[in-house]
């Protein structure tokens, strides 16, 4: 398998001055450490008005910071929120190629839609029309990324004319494709689309084989791509925290992850938020006394040994990467280091050491299957390049229509002479042309 880090970057109240900037500087800390020791990617949510639960409402700028304290991990949208309400798909093509240049091709694309009513009702997304509102966008932001120039679109919930989106990024036709899972029907629409599937979900090993199952089945039979390119994988998030003493383990990391199902619970499931004013740590403090001692999803806080046996169970189910929730609630940052070291030291050896024959023969096996798959897919038709529509800049476009209505209207006097050159130069090859005759 392969190990990524997972960042929402919570922030507890009360907050004090200083303490979102200390914040953002420990992360980036940590995804410095964890490419030193070999981790495989970092994940970075997009949320907004999450108060305490979230504080990243622009991972494009994190994940560019990033990249330039690192080498080798793989820089993770976990996830845009791809609906044109929040993003428009032609930003979003713009900004994930902008990275993948910065970072030399580390980007993996994760998409999704949001189900918190603060975020769907403060971009005025409407929920009845979220999904489809995704599927369009993703589909068409991975058209701008591979087409040249993108042909334009009159879609329901975004158009735009032809235009060459640009810059284009370094992976071909364009970084992997994901979608946030939280449940067991949309790991079914990633594997019909053929993207990777971010499940979202805290599961047990047995439920977790489940959805893995279901995701490569509906893979072979069913799949029409959404993108250019397919992303057969399935990622687990999972608790984390390590010690060698299981107590000092739990001590230092299961509030705080229970903190993160609790936020979750409160913005997505139960709660009642007034902006700004909501204390949610203050609540969690008095929920926390009903919770059960040891819940299954806390199995990757553990000793190396217990988390290793964690691990296997989602690896013998056909995982293909678990992203460890280490930063949450108020765990300190010197303990999630020593624990990210602790894992590459004691852990993460065993499964990177059967990881290259595993993609080799997962590859292998699916090749047929994607190769089917790209068969039903219905391609957007390029276009020729006599249909592509001459666009005339803004100040020509003042002066002919000044012209047509018989006004006059001066122009700078060096964009005078940059427009008699140029109208120089077509008469001159124009001149050229007629010398030769036709060709």
């Amino acid at each position: 398998m392969r190990f990524g880090i997972f960042y929402e970057h919570q922030l507890p109240r009360p907050w004090t001055e200083g303490l979102e900037q200390k914040l953002f500087q420990d992360a980036l800390d940590q995804v410095e450490l964890a490419d030193r020791l070999g981790f495989d990617n970092v994940w970075e949510v997009e949320h907004h008005f999450l108060e305490e639960y979230s504080h990243s409402s622009a991972p494009e700028i994190f994940l560019a910071a990033c990249s330039q304290r690192t080498k080798q991990i793989r820089l993770g949208h976990g996830i845009v929120l791809m609906p044109p309400g929040y993003n428009h798909p032609a930003r979003v093509a713009e900004r994930i190629a902008t990275l993948d240049l910065v970072s030399n091709g580390r980007v993996e694309w994760g998409t999704g839609e949001s189900s918190a009513l603060l975020e769907l009702g403060g971009y005025g997304v409407p929920v009845a029309e979220k999904r489809n509102a995704w599927r369009e966008a993703v589909e068409q932001c991975a058209n701008m990324l591979a087409m040249d120039p993108y042909p334009g679109f009159e879609g329901q919930y975004f158009s735009m004319p032809t235009r060459n989106i640009v810059p284009k990024p370094v992976q071909k036709p364009h970084p992997p494709l994901w979608v946030a899972c939280s449940n067991r029907e949309t790991i079914k629409l990633a594997a019909r689309l053929g993207v990777g599937a971010l499940t979202f979900a805290f599961v047990d090993p047995a439920e977790a084989r489940q959805w893995v199952d279901d995701y490569y089945r509906i893979f072979k039979e069913e799949c029409v791509p959404i993108g250019h390119a397919v992303n057969p994988n399935v990622c687990m998030v999972s608790s984390f925290g390590l010690h060698h003493d299981a107590e000092v383990a739990r001590a230092r990391f299961q509030d705080g992850f229970r903190f993160f199902q609790f936020a979750l619970g409160w913005h997505y499931g139960f709660g009642e938020h007034l902006p700004g004013r909501t204390d949610i740590w203050e609540k969690f403090q008095k929920a926390l006394p009903n919770m059960p001692a040891n819940a299954p999803a806390e199995g990757g806080i553990a000793t190396p040994e217990g988390l290793r046996e964690h691990l296997r169970k989602f690896e013998a189910c056909g995982v293909d990467q678990v992203a460890f929730i280490q930063q949450g609630g108020r765990n300190r940052h010197e303990h999630i280091c020593e624990a990210l070291e602790l894992f590459a030291d004691e852990v993460m050896g065993e499964f990177k050491a059967r990881e290259a024959e595993r993609v080799a023969r997962k590859a292998e096996a699916l090749a047929p299957y994607v190769e089917a798959a790209f068969k039903r897919k219905q391609w957007m038709a390029p276009l020729a390049d006599s249909e592509i529509q001459p666009v005339v800049a803004l100040g020509r476009k003042i002066a002919e229509e000044a012209a047509a209505r018989g006004e006059a209207v001066p122009e700078p006097p060096r964009r005078t002479v940059w427009r008699e050159a140029f109208e120089a130069g077509e008469a001159h090859k124009a001149v050229e042309g007629a010398a030769e005759g036709p060709k």
